[in-house]
């Protein structure tokens, strides 16, 4: 949680933010402070939530988040009732609710900011079904379809232009460059032949110079060649001692079996490869299937709702309740002979999911094997490239066999000597501890005599006492040698002393002469150091005349610029706005009535009296459902008084076979205990 908040901090003090927060400032935020911030970071992404939350409601501002997250896909932890709880967190500002989503928003802003933006066109408009039957709004609604995978596509296309990284200006450039790069080696090229003409035999000279080139370029192909072929040999070299190591295991492995063992192991490989065959990889590719199915089937559906989730949710409760009930009824009406079925089943249940479980441990267990050997012929081939000697000879296998068999019977010798200092320890404790035991009874049985002889307390006083004469006379040994070697010390240290001031005393008279160079070097430097400063200062005054005036400069061309971009920008927009009305002046004025139909006005008129004659047949279908709404509404309360009286009915039969079911299990009871 501390390096949630750190990062979240760090975050908001940077640009485009700059909060200046620190982690105690921070955690000090009060609920609406933290409410308001969540909103700045909303705006940063999408620009129609820079909101101050003062100015709304806070049913408003929940709604408001709670769209913009549902559309950035952001998946609040826990169950149905966590997320209650998220929506009341982030009502009331709750730091345990925003604290996170600010974490999860500041760790991708780039990103979110980009699907926020998409999200403003492609979320999809849901058009009632009803709406649909009317032509005008199915072709509208069909056009509004195609628009939204025309920007789709548009939008896939300038990211690959981003990410390519190359713009109209520099292949401009580039053009141009190699435009007169081209220029030049053309002129370049008449000088040199009308230089080249005046020399005699030039033909020939010529002829000569392209068949210099041509076998240069041959030498640096068979060079090529050469390198190529260099490194066949060195793969071919790698194969064949691979393959002379895999003939050596081959032989060892057949001069140490037997047909029947090598029968047995592809008899086992054959049995293991057809399990993978015809069950296992069957059974995954089938469940793999039905995965895509279901991902295929929720990538078709429209986006869902918090209130279609919540409907799938009641609806699982409703199905799971069923199941409970249907095995509730299954275990009343238990047969034995099921019983019996059912443990054989799930024996083989178990069976079979042991034998998964060991095959997908064999296949995990054979691609490590792949991979160790994968890394063996890397290290072989690299200790080749270095020189060294990848593969043992067979008396140098056998001699490291023999080392490593001595190694192990030193090494169980030395296991079973601490094994046996082991066990003696323990017994030593053992020993320890009974010895302790009889002398706590006997200090009790001491203390007890003394306490009815009336001198409680001697053999403890006595002990005390022994001990701290024992110490005591430890302590005078301890100071009597710590005297003597202080004095020894003390006597080594004088000594050292006078042979140190005899042998630094020429070496104080070369630093007394060094000191007073020092000096002189130092005031010397000291001077050139103000004549330095004084250059600089001079030098950096110039410059800063120089940037400021620059600085100007490049600002009053931006702003040129950006004057004359938005001047021929406004000027297109007018010349496209007359071209339109031109075309539009034609259309209307033009005599055929084919070009007036594609008038604006024509087509506008026709969208009104479309939508006035399917407001008069919506008027009058409102006007039938009026009417025929009572009679309706009274057949309906029939027809659910009348699916009220057959649940009932049923509910009542149910209750009725339980009953019975379960009266018949307590006769079957009786006549047992009957029996018995």
């Amino acid at each position: 949680m501390g390096d949630q908040i750190q990062f979240i901090v760090e975050k908001l003090n940077q640009e485009p933010f700059r909060k200046n927060y620190n982690l105690i400032s921070f955690d000090s935020l009060e609920p609406l402070q933290l409410l308001q911030l969540l909103s700045d970071v909303l705006g940063e992404i999408d620009p129609k939530h820079a909101v101050d939350v003062r100015e709304e409601l806070p049913e408003q501002t929940a709604k408001r988040m709670l769209n913009l997250l549902g559309i950035l896909k952001y998946k609040p932890p826990g169950t149905v009732s966590d997320l209650s709880a998220f929506r009341q967190g982030l009502v009331t500002g709750s730091k345990a609710v925003i604290h996170p989503v600010l974490h999860w928003l500041l760790q991708r802003t780039n990103e979110l900011r980009t699907r926020a933006y998409l999200a403003r066109f492609l979320v999809k408009l849901e058009v009632p079904a009803e709406f649909l039957q009317d032509d005008t709004v199915a072709d509208f609604n069909k056009q509004y379809e195609e628009l939204m995978e025309a920007f789709k596509n548009l939008h896939k296309e300038h990211e690959q232009l981003k990410i390519s990284g190359l713009s109209t200006a520099e292949i401009r450039r580039d053009i141009s460059a190699m435009e007169e790069e081209k220029d030049q080696l053309a002129k370049r090229v008449e000088r040199l032949k009308k230089r080249v003409e005046t020399v005699q035999n030039h033909q020939r000279m010529l002829e000569i110079a392209r068949q210099l080139r041509s076998e240069k370029e041959r030498e640096e192909s068979l060079a090529q060649q050469k390198q190529e072929q260099k490194s066949q040999l060195f793969h071919a070299e790698q194969r064949l001692q691979r393959a002379q190591v895999q003939l050596k295991e081959m032989q060892h492995v057949v001069a140490d079996s037997k047909p029947e063992s090598l029968m047995k192991k592809l008899e086992e490989e054959i049995n293991f490869n057809s399990y993978l065959v015809t069950e296992k990889i069957p059974s995954e590719m089938e469940s793999k299937k039905t995965s895509v199915y279901y991902l295929e089937k929720v990538v078709a559906e429209p986006a869902m709702t918090r209130a279609d989730l919540s409907a799938l949710e009641s609806e699982l409760d409703e199905v799971n309740a069923q199941m409970n009930q249907l095995i509730e009824k299954r275990m009343i009406t238990y047969e034995p002979a099921d019983s019996k079925f059912s443990m054989y089943r799930q024996q083989a249940s178990i069976i079979s999911r042991k034998k998964e479980a060991k095959a997908e441990e064999l296949q995990a267990a054979k691609e490590e094997l792949s991979s160790l050997e994968r890394q063996r012929e890397q290290k072989s081939s690299q200790a080749h490239q270095l020189g060294g000697s990848e593969i043992l000879t067979e008396d140098e296998f056998k001699q490291y066999v023999n080392k490593l068999r001595s190694k192990n019977t030193i090494y169980k010798k030395k296991r079973q000597e601490i094994a046996e200092i082991t066990a003696e320890y323990g017994i030593l404790q053992r020993t320890e501890e009974l010895l302790r035991q009889r002398h706590e009874a006997i200090q009790q049985h001491l203390q007890a005599i003394e306490e009815k002889k009336g001198i409680s307390g001697y053999s403890y006083t006595q002990e005390e006492l022994e001990r701290v004469s024992a110490v005591k006379s430890e302590m005078d040994e301890v100071k009597g040698q710590t005297l003597d070697n202080m004095s020894e010390m003390v006597k080594k240290l004088n000594a050292m002393v006078t042979e140190k001031k005899a042998s630094l005393a020429p070496v104080i008279k070369e630093l007394r002469q060094l000191r007073q160079n020092c000096q002189e070097l130092t005031q010397e430097r000291d001077e050139k150091k103000i004549q330095y400063d004084s250059c600089v200062a001079g030098l950096e005054t110039n410059r800063s005349a120089l940037e400021q005036e620059v600085q100007g400069l490049l600002e009053e061309c931006a702003q040129e610029e950006s004057n004359y971009r938005y001047i021929n920008c406004v000027k297109r927009n007018l010349e496209i706005q007359l071209q339109r009305a031109k075309e539009e002046m034609k259309a209307y004025v033009s005599p055929d009535p084919q070009e007036r139909r594609k008038a604006v006005r024509e087509q506008y008129t026709r969208i009104i009296l479309d939508q006035e004659n399917l407001g008069k047949k919506l008027r009058e279908k409102q006007k039938v459902v009026r009417e025929s709404h009572g009679s309706n509404m009274k057949q309906m309360k029939m027809w659910q008084d009348f699916e009220q009286l057959m649940e009932c009915k049923r509910d009542c039969f149910l209750k009725q076979q339980n009953q019975a079911a379960i009266g018949q299990i307590i006769q079957e009871g009786g006549k047992d205990r009957l029996v018995l």
